[in-house]
């Protein structure tokens, strides 16, 4: 319970990368759309890829930043 930092990391990118809140890629008429909240299969599969790198990418640096055991 002392480490909080990933769980944050993956809650706001869950948050912000949720088809249709900010952006959709794709979108229903055009490549990217904003604000939309509308969602598709595919675009939900793009988000899902995104979120996988970026909590990767995070959370391997939030490890490294904030060590727990020294």
């Amino acid at each position: 319970m002392s480490d909080w930092g990933p769980v944050f990391v993956a809650l706001v990118l869950f948050v912000l990368l949720t088809p249709g809140l900010l952006f959709q890629v794709p979108g229903h008429h055009r490549c990217v759309e904003f604000g939309n909240f509308k969602t598709s299969g595919a675009s939900i599969f793009i988000h899902s890829l995104l979120y996988f790198g970026l909590i990767c990418v995070f959370l391997l640096a939030v490890k490294n930043w904030y060590p727990i055991n020294q």
